[in-house]
C-alpha cells in the first residue's frame, strides 16, 4: 500500500477508535481519548493529503461494505488538497477540544451561557453523544473527497451532513435559537443533497457507470443540454453547502450555534467540500464546459462575496460576524473557480491555471485563519458567556494570549500585508486583470467588476475585523461578565497558538504551498499540463512568489522586513523628539483632556453597533436595517417623557425576501391539506393506488 493510502486507512481507523472508546469512557478520559483519537486522525489525513499533492495516487475498491455497488476510494492531488486542510483543522480543533469541553469548577457554572453549555464539558444535554459524534464527523468529511464514485460520494456527503446535524443541535433542548438553527441546517442541506443526488444520477445514467473514472470518460459524448442540467443543478447543491448566497441562511445560524471547536471544524473545513464538489465535478469529470457556466459562478461569487462582509460589517454577534466571512471568503473563491473556467473555455489555459490556484490557495489561507478566530471567539465565550460584541471589551489585561490570537487571526482574515489572506488575494486579483487580453468583450466586461468586487470586499473586512478586535477586546469591560473574563485553559491556547503558527507560515513563505498546489491545478483545468506551475517559490527566495509567464513578483518576507524597519525607524524618531522636548520642559503628569466630565467610562466608548452605522448608512439600501423609536410618557402627563427606547436591528434581507413568502405559502398548504389527512385507511389505499396507477401510465406513454 502507497504512503497515501496508509495514512488515510490510520485516520479513519483512529477516528473509529476514538468514536467507539468516547463511548463507552467516564467523562475525563472520554473528552482525552476523543482529542488525542481526533488529532491523530487530522495528522495522518495531513499526510495523506500531502503525499498525494507530491504524486503518490491511490485507490482502493471495497465491494462488501455498501451493497450493489460497494465502496470505491481514489485519492488525487486535487483530492489531498482538501484532506489535507480537514486534517489541518481537526488537529487544531481535537486539541483545543479538550480543554472547550471540560467541567468548570463549581460556582462557576452560572457565568453565562458557555458555562451551561458548551463548555460545561457536556455540549449539551447529551454529552457523551455529541462528543462522539466530532471524530465520526472529521472521517465523513475525509471521506468525501475521497471517494471515487456516485454512490459512495454520497453515503459520505450524507454521513457529513447528519454528523454535522447532531452537532449543531447539541443543545437544542436548552435555547429555542439552538432548534431553529438545527431545522434551518436540516432542511437546507438535504435539499442540497436531494439536487446533487439528481444531477449526479443523471450523470451517472448517460455515463451507463457511477465511477467517477467511466464518468469523465463519458462526458464529451453527452448532448449539451443534459451536461448543463448536470452542472447546474450539482452547482446549486454544492454551493449550498458552501454557503453561497442566497442558499447560505443556514450558514448564519448553525455556526454560532454550534460548539466552537464544532464552528470551526464547519467554517474552515465542511464548506470547503462544496468548493471540491463544483471543481470536481464541473472542471474534472464535465471537463469544463461553456462560458456561462462559470459566468454563473463567478457571478454567484461576486454577489455572496459583497453581501457576505456587508452582514458581517454590522453584525454584533462574534461568531455570526465570522459565519458572515465564511459567505464572504467562499464567494472569493468561487470568483477564483468562476474565473478558471472562464478562461479555459476561452483558450487561456495559464490564467485558468492562475485563477484556480488562487482559490485552492484562498481555501487554505481560509481554513487557517478562519480555524483561529472560531477558536478565539470560542474562548472568549467560555470565559465572558457572552457572544455579543456591544457587551464586550476589555479583555486585553485578563485574556492576553486569546487577545493576541485573536488580533493574528484578525490581520490574517483582512486582507492586508503581511496576511495570509492578502496572498491569495494578490493572486486572484493578478489573474483577474491579465485576463483583459486574452478574454475577449465578456471578460472586458467581467473581469474589472471581479477585480471591484474582491478589492471593495478587501475594505470591508478590513473594516470589519478592526470592529471586532477593537471593540470586542480593547477599551474597557461594558458589562460585569466582561470584567470577570479569565484566559482560557492551556490546551485551548495550544490549539489556537497551532493555528496561528500555521497561519503565519503561510503568510511569510506561502511559495511551497502555492507551488505545490500545481498538480491538483493540472488535474482539474481542461486541456492544462502536468507539471505545469502557475506559482513558483524557488528555494533560493522561498519567500518570494513568481507568477509563470507574467511580470508578477511579490515577497511577503520584504513586504514585512520593510514594515518593521519602517515601525522602528518612526518609533525611534519620535522616542527622540520626545526625549528632547522633555528634556526642555520639566516632566508632569496629567489626566487625559476630558472636557471637564471626568474620567470617561464604558458607556462612552463605540460599541460594535456604532462603529458600524457610518457603514450601514452607506449600503442602507442593501441592508435594509429595521428601527424603532418607543417614546413613553409619564402617566401624569403626555408632554413629558418617562422613557425613550431605541431598537435598531439588521436582518437578512435576502432571507426575509426571499425565504419567509416561501414558507408562508408552504405552511398554508399543509394548513389547506389538512383535510385530506382524515384518519380513513380506505382514502389512503385509494391515494396509493392512484399514485401507482399514474406512475404506470406516465411510464407507458414516455416509453
Amino acid at each position: 500500500m502507497s504512503l497515501t493510502g496508509a495514512a488515510f486507512g490510520v485516520a479513519m481507523g483512529s477516528s473509529a477508535l476514538a468514536a467507539g472508546a468516547g463511548t463507552v469512557l467516564p467523562r475525563r478520559a472520554r473528552r482525552i481519548t476523543i482529542g488525542v483519537g481526533t488529532g491523530a486522525a487530522g495528522a495522518a489525513a495531513m499526510v495523506a493529503g500531502a503525499a498525494a499533492m507530491a504524486g503518490h495516487s491511490w485507490g482502493t475498491w471495497l465491494p462488501d461494505v455498501l451493497p450493489l455497488a460497494g465502496v470505491r476510494l481514489a485519492v488525487d492531488p486535487l483530492s489531498g488538497v482538501f484532506l489535507a486542510v480537514t486534517g489541518a483543522v481537526a488537529v487544531c480543533a481535537a486539541v483545543y477540544g479538550v480543554g472547550y469541553t471540560r467541567p468548570h469548577p463549581a460556582g462557576r457554572e452560572a457565568a453565562g451561557h458557555e458555562a451551561a453549555g458548551h463548555g460545561s464539558g457536556g455540549l449539551g444535554v447529551d454529552g457523551r453523544v455529541a462528543q462522539v459524534m466530532v471524530p465520526l464527523f472529521v472521517a465523513a468529511m475525509l471521506l468525501v473527497p475521497a471517494a471515487a464514485s456516485v454512490s459512495t460520494f454520497l453515503v459520505a456527503w450524507e454521513l457529513m451532513a447528519l454528523s454535522s446535524l447532531l452537532l449543531v443541535a447539541a443543545e437544542h433542548r436548552r435555547r429555542a435559537a439552538v432548534a431553529e438553527a438545527g431545522l434551518w441546517y436540516a432542511v437546507m442541506t438535504h435539499l442540497g443533497l436531494v439536487v446533487i443526488l439528481a444531477g449526479l444520477a443523471a450523470f451517472a445514467a448517460e455515463a451507463h457507470g457511477e465511477t467517477f473514472a467511466a464518468m469523465r470518460a463519458a462526458s464529451a459524448g453527452l448532448s449539451p443540454a443534459v451536461r448543463g442540467a448536470v452542472f447546474v443543478a450539482t452547482f446549486a447543491g454544492f454551493a449550498s453547502k458552501a454557503g453561497i448566497v442566497p442558499l447560505h441562511v443556514w450558514l448564519p445560524r448553525a455556526h454560532p450555534e454550534a460548539p466552537s471547536h464544532v464552528s470551526a471544524l464547519m467554517s474552515a473545513a465542511m464548506v470547503n467540500l462544496g468548493v471540491y464538489g463544483i471543481v470536481r465535478v464541473g472542471l474534472d469529470l464535465l471537463g469544463g464546459g461553456p462560458a456561462w457556466w462559470w459566468l454563473l459562478v463567478l457571478a454567484a461569487g461576486a454577489v455572496s462575496a459583497l453581501y457576505g462582509i456587508l452582514q458581517a460589517v454590522v453584525a454584533t454577534d462574534i461568531k455570526r460576524l465570522l459565519a458572515y466571512s465564511t459567505c464572504e471568503n467562499m464567494g472569493l473563491v468561487l470568483i477564483g473557480v468562476g474565473a478558471c473556467g472562464f478562461l479555459g473555455s476561452s483558450g487561456a489555459g495559464a490564467l485558468a491555471a492562475l485563477a484556480l490556484t488562487a482559490a485552492l490557495l484562498h481555501v487554505v489561507n481560509h481554513a487557517g485563519f478562519k480555524t483561529l478566530l472560531f477558536l478565539a471567539a470560542g474562548s472568549v465565550l467560555h470565559a465572558t458567556g457572552t457572544r455579543d460584541l456591544d457587551a464586550l471589551g476589555g479583555l486585553r489585561s485578563p485574556m492576553p494570549a486569546t487577545t493576541a490570537l485573536f488580533g493574528v487571526g484578525a490581520l490574517m482574515a483582512s486582507a492586508l500585508p503581511p496576511g495570509n489572506g492578502f496572498v491569495s488575494e494578490w493572486l486572484l486579483l493578478q489573474s483577474l486583470i491579465h485576463a483583459l487580453p486574452s478574454g475577449g468583450t465578456l471578460a472586458a466586461v467581467t473581469m474589472p467588476v471581479a477585480v471591484a468586487v474582491v478589492a471593495l470586499s478587501a475594505g470591508l473586512a478590513i473594516a470589519t475585523f478592526v470592529k471586532a478586535f477593537g471593540v470586542g477586546f480593547l477599551a474597557r469591560p461594558r458589562t460585569p461578565a466582561a470584567g470577570r473574563a479569565h484566559e482560557s485553559p492551556p490546551s485551548m491556547v495550544t490549539g489556537m497558538v497551532v493555528a496561528a503558527v500555521c497561519c503565519t507560515g503561510l503568510a511569510l513563505v506561502p511559495g511551497p504551498v502555492a507551488g505545490g498546489l500545481s498538480r491538483a491545478v493540472a488535474v482539474a483545468v481542461p486541456g492544462h499540463k502536468a507539471g505545469y506551475k502557475a506559482v513558483t517559490g524557488p528555494v533560493a527566495d522561498a519567500g518570494t512568489l513568481h507568477v509563470a509567464g507574467l511580470p508578477s513578483t511579490m515577497s511577503p518576507l520584504l513586504i514585512v522586513g520593510a514594515l518593521l524597519v519602517a515601525v522602528v525607524a518612526l518609533t525611534a524618531v519620535l522616542r527622540g523628539a520626545a526625549s528632547r522636548r522633555t528634556e526642555r520642559l520639566a516632566r508632569r503628569r496629567a489626566r487625559l483632556w476630558d472636557c471637564g466630565a471626568g474620567p470617561m467610562s464604558a458607556r462612552t466608548e463605540y460599541t460594535a453597533t456604532s462603529f458600524a452605522e457610518p457603514l450601514q448608512r452607506v449600503f442602507d439600501d442593501v441592508l435594509a436595517p429595521e428601527t424603532d423609536v418607543d417614546v413613553t410618557p409619564v402617566a401624569e402627563s403626555a408632554y413629558l417623557v418617562d422613557s425613550v427606547t431605541y431598537r435598531a436591528r439588521v436582518g437578512d434581507r435576502v432571507e426575509h425576501r426571499l425565504y419567509r413568502p416561501v414558507l408562508a405559502a408552504v405552511a398554508w398548504a399543509g394548513r389547506a391539506a389538512r383535510p385530506l389527512a382524515n384518519g380513513s385507511v380506505h382514502r389512503y389505499v385509494g391515494y396509493g393506488f392512484s399514485a401507482f396507477t399514474g406512475v404506470l401510465i406516465a411510464l407507458a406513454v414516455l416509453r
